[in-house]
């Protein structure tokens, strides 16, 4: 009597904890179901001189202030180490919903303007391993004609047709943990005039990017951009070395409040795609190295909501 008491007791013991493991079981099985969004990549829409796979909330505004020295190994007597000179974009970009952003801005880099827009198509979730955002703009360039390039060249345009310059990207990112993002950048652009008989108004390259979140409010983060051009076949028929480089950029992003602040060194001096991608000058190896900033505040649009 006494053992079967004790079987009983045992018994009616286990249902609850059989129930429970029944109800968590129920559960795993709802939150498989439901789609479970990546949040926050990247900090911010820009990684440093490129986009990320980042757009704003709906009904927000970013203000971007984008700054860069002159060259490193300029001289510290001549040119301060670079402080002495500058070159700036401005920029706005406004999120017409939460996927979908448009910009606009202009860099003192021949006088461009840009304009730009942003669509993310695919967002990374439990049930999608990466967010996919189309990102395509337009840049036009609004220096006199017969004005001399960095590379050397002198630009004469014969009509504003061939001012402009088309750029498309498909940028493919995966967060892998709340510290390490990475992304892919392939891209494409076409200039309506190229800079002289041997090169391509159409090119391609692939970018790579990535941060890593050190703190709440610090990252480090880099990117390279590699150009799939054929720079032998160019010296071959120019009979000169080809003039630019791929761009590589390393810098820190510091979040503090509705600002987003970014601290780089890179070897271009561009802060557009037509000119870090296909204007750079500067290599690592020989210390061109230009030191900048990014900063962005956001402003909100959405109407308040009345207690």
């Amino acid at each position: 009597m006494r053992n079967l008491f004790i079987a009983c007791v045992l018994f009616l013991g286990s249902i609850p904890l059989r129930a429970q493991d029944d109800l968590m079981a129920m559960l795993e099985k709802e939150d498989a179901k439901q789609t479970n969004y990546t949040l926050a990549t990247f900090k911010a829409s820009r990684l440093i001189n490129g986009q990320t796979v980042e757009t704003i909330a709906k009904q927000h505004l970013n203000f971007w202030i984008s700054h860069r020295f002159g060259a490193i190994n300029s001289g510290f007597i001549d040119n301060f180490l670079g402080l002495d000179e500058a070159r700036i974009r401005l920029g706005l970009e406004y999120a017409i919903t939460d996927r979908l952003l448009v910009g606009a801005g202009r860099s003192t880099i021949e006088k461009t303007y840009d304009s730009y827009v942003k669509y993310k198509v695919i967002r990374q979730s439990n049930k999608m391993p990466v967010t996919v955002t189309a990102y395509g703009s337009i840049a036009s360039n609004t220096m006199k004609t017969g004005y001399t390039m960095e590379s050397g060249t002198v630009m004469r345009f014969n009509n504003n047709l061939q001012r402009q310059t088309f750029m498309g990207q498909l940028l493919i990112a995966r967060k892998f943990s709340d510290k390490l993002s990475v992304q892919l950048m392939p891209t494409l652009f076409h200039n309506n005039l190229a800079e002289n008989i041997y090169m391509e108004n159409t090119q391609a390259a692939m970018g790579f990017g990535g941060r890593y979140k050190l703190s709440n409010r610090l990252s480090v983060s880099a990117e390279y951009y590699y150009n799939l051009i054929e720079k032998e076949e160019y010296e071959e028929a120019a009979g000169q070395k080809h003039p630019y480089h791929n761009s590589l950029a390393i810098g820190f992003d510091i979040e503090t409040g509705g600002h987003v602040f970014q601290l780089h060194v890179t070897n271009s001096r561009g802060m557009i795609e037509k000119h870090f991608i296909g204007q750079t000058i500067g290599t690592w190896q020989n210390g061109d190295l230009f030191y900048g900033f990014n900063m962005a505040r956001t402003f909100s649009f959405e109407p308040k909501i009345k207690k």
